[in-house]
């Protein structure tokens, strides 16, 4: 049965009073990850706003076990969660490591990588807020072309993003997805997906982040479903090698009526400073990777 707002889980383990900012994309996506886990779950963490939602010791929102990783070992620290679990004959338990795209893309992604090369059992989540935000919007592997930073402050960052979802899908992984807080039920029903499967899997979800991407704090919601309605952000999943358009991706697809990126970027203070060349450039490659995508959906 497909999940609905009716029929999901009532049960929740992010607690109200967290420390996150007004509007975080984050804590809507993280709530419905961990309901997608029924709780039965050790979550690892690196250096990321996600340990600032978890709350400082002793005290914390989130009602599951969680342990606190170096910046560079998520990927290690999960593999060690496995084989401790499996030491200790527990199988109910999923492990869930969880970092930033800082922690991702660009400082944990060797130990990731090892991992994946490795089949290490546990389900990794990328939330992507294409910066260091917990430190102050540094740029990242994962910010766009022409976005202002905390380290590229006048004319925005001069490089395009990497896509770390196909290089993940390149480890030859069983489960590959993407996802976005604006559409929290696709991205349930793919935690709920991963956890059956034996082996690693990779999500990436797209955060959208109201003080590093400077847009207000009641937009969170509006900002990702445009990024989904421009092509910036494409929903889906490959399972076992097949390609399937998602949620909102699909109908998208179907009536092929993607809407200008202009009109996501003109929405957000970072991209203030962007060039026309750079908006075509961007324009240009979101057409390439929509049309990858169009040519390999097996449902459509």
């Amino acid at each position: 049965m497909k999940t609905s707002p009716v029929n999901l889980t009532e049960k929740e383990y992010l607690l109200p009073g967290n420390r996150v900012c007004p509007g975080c994309a984050l804590s809507l996506a993280y709530r419905h990850i961990l309901k997608a886990l029924d709780g039965q779950v050790i979550v690892t963490v690196p250096a990321s706003c996600l340990t600032v939602l978890h709350g400082m010791y002793p005290v914390t929102s989130v009602t599951v076990p969680c342990v606190n990783t170096p910046f560079a070992s998520t990927g290690a620290s999960a593999t060690g969660l496995v084989a401790g679990l499996k030491a200790l004959g527990k199988k109910d338990l999923t492990v869930l490591a969880i970092a930033g795209d800082g922690g991702t893309h660009d400082i944990g992604i060797q130990a990731l990588s090892g991992a994946a090369e490795r089949q290490s059992d546990f389900i990794y989540v990328c939330y992507d807020n294409e910066g260091y935000m917990n430190t102050g919007n540094q740029r990242s592997g994962s910010t766009p072309l022409g976005a202002i930073s905390g380290t590229t402050p006048i004319l925005g960052k001069q490089q395009n993003q990497k896509d770390m979802t196909e290089i993940m899908e390149a480890h030859g992984i069983p489960y590959v997805a993407t996802a976005n807080a604006s559409y929290p039920l696709d991205l349930y029903e793919k935690v709920r997906k991963a956890k059956a499967i034996e082996g690693t899997r990779f999500i990436h979800v797209f955060t959208p982040c109201p003080p590093g991407w400077r847009f207000p704090f009641s937009d969170t919601i509006r900002i990702g479903e445009l990024a989904v309605q421009t092509g910036w952000d494409v929903l889906y999943e490959v399972e076992n090698g097949a390609f399937r358009l998602t949620s909102a991706s699909e109908p998208i697809a179907r009536k092929g009526n993607l809407r200008p990126v202009r009109e996501y970027l003109a929405e957000q203070g970072r991209f203030k400073n962007i060039t026309e060349e750079q908006i075509s450039e961007l324009q240009a490659r979101v057409n390439a990777r929509w049309q990858r995508c169009l040519d390999r959906a097996t449902n459509l």
